[in-house]
């Protein structure tokens, strides 16, 4: 997996994740979106040397967006924003990519979490734990993503390993591939914000 942080950077293989601070805010669904939208076309257009107006993001009958011109580039595509950062991925299987706060003050839903995350969660110290939960969290996100359930998925059902070498293993039990890895790490917005990056690409059937 490859990690860029310009939209002006080609990835030299795919996977690759593009985490671009942006430092917009948008406000509402719409405003996300719109901003998912001009930095995926900016970023695939680099990728692909072609202009930005010959890139389009639709998205299929699951809510996935997709790479609906050019055509026939075989490329799968993930989008994410939080706090002004806005993610792409690109792979050439299916991808989920997200970008979520590292928030002191926000309670964190334990209960939606699978019980061995839990009692992993229990043994950090404060602010490991809530770097840790952002990870946790961005990682689920960019799994049921990839799968293109969503959360229909619920979050418990599944368990999320971190890794210390920026890895993570998801354990599912509803999958013919029960065991699959991502890539996390930690970034910052330009500000003061910290966030946790989560992509993972699935394994073919």
């Amino acid at each position: 997996m490859i990690w860029l942080d310009s939209p002006d950077a080609p990835a030299p293989s795919l996977p690759a994740v593009w985490l671009i601070t942006t430092g917009a805010r948008p406000t509402d669904l719409a405003q996300r979106s719109a901003l998912r939208r001009q930095v995926a076309q900016s970023v695939i257009a680099r990728h692909l040397h072609i202009r930005k107006d010959a890139v389009a993001i639709g998205h299929d009958r699951h809510g996935r967006p997709l790479l609906a011109a050019p055509a026939a580039t075989g490329l799968h595509l993930s989008l994410a924003t939080r706090a002004g950062v806005v993610a792409v991925a690109l792979a050439e299987q299916a991808v989920g990519v997200d970008v979520e706060l590292v928030d002191d003050a926000a309670a964190m839903p334990l209960d939606s979490l699978h019980t061995q995350e839990r009692t992993g969660l229990s043994a950090l110290l404060a602010h490991d734990r809530r770097r840790a939960f952002a990870g946790l969290w961005a990682a689920k996100e960019a799994y049921v993503k990839a799968l293109g359930s969503g959360f229909v998925r619920p979050p418990e059902s599944f368990c999320v390993s971190l890794r210390p070498n920026g890895c993570f293993a998801v354990d599912d039990p509803l999958r013919a591939v029960a065991h699959c890895a991502g890539r996390w790490r930690l970034t910052r917005n330009g500000g003061q914000d910290e966030l946790a990056a989560a992509v993972i690409v699935l394994d073919r059937p």
